[in-house]
């Protein structure tokens, strides 16, 4: 019996579920790839709740949901709540491109050669679900490039050429210093 206990403990932890841990929240993720949807459908619509110009952001095709992008966005925002860090390379020095590659999304080798590397990734942390994410990146008070509303909208012609996504929303456990942890990877094969 102890053998079997023993055994579903560790196939669960493989899985990212540790019993007490972090927990990965899936129906945000869902609902926080709904919205970016519409709000790409339909700028205008959000552009004054949001703060930015109508004129900047245009329409943009929905993105396709990745199971493989939504694995990876998973085990980023599972690691940052687990080893209580929040950045884009890991504290072994990996960025998301590493991580995207090694779950099975191939991209460009060219965009592998920096172990570093983020062509592909928005985090945010403490935020209190799917809604807030979505609204607080494409707000981007922080970031004065507005880099995560770029990334989400498919301003430029870089992050108009993504075509995939999945999101990460995982809720941490009391000992990580933000309650939330979110990765969202918009993406495009080699």
């Amino acid at each position: 019996m102890r053998l079997v206990a023993l055994s579903l403990v560790l196939s669960a932890s493989l899985l990212g579920y540790v019993p007490g841990g972090p927990e990965v929240d899936r129906e945000e993720a869902r609902s926080a790839f709904e919205l970016v949807n519409l709000i790409r459908k339909d700028p205008k619509a959000y552009s004054q709740r949001l703060k930015f110009s109508p004129i900047q952001v245009v329409a943009r095709p929905a993105l396709r949901w990745n199971d493989t992008l939504a694995l990876a966005a998973e085990r980023k925002a599972l690691d940052m709540a687990r080893r209580n860090y929040y950045a884009h390379v890991d504290p072994d020095g990996f960025g998301m491109n590493h991580y995207i590659q090694l779950a099975g999304y191939e991209l460009d080798p060219r965009w592998l050669k920096n172990p570093e590397e983020n062509n592909f990734e928005s985090i945010h942390s403490g935020i209190a679900d799917a809604v807030q994410l979505i609204e607080e990146m494409i707000i981007d008070a922080q970031v004065p490039s507005k880099g995560h509303r770029h990334h989400l909208l498919g301003v430029g012609e870089w992050n108009a050429s993504l075509v995939d996504i999945g999101i990460g929303f995982v809720h941490a456990d009391s000992t990580a210093d933000w309650p939330t942890y979110a990765c969202v990877l918009i993406a495009k094969h080699k």
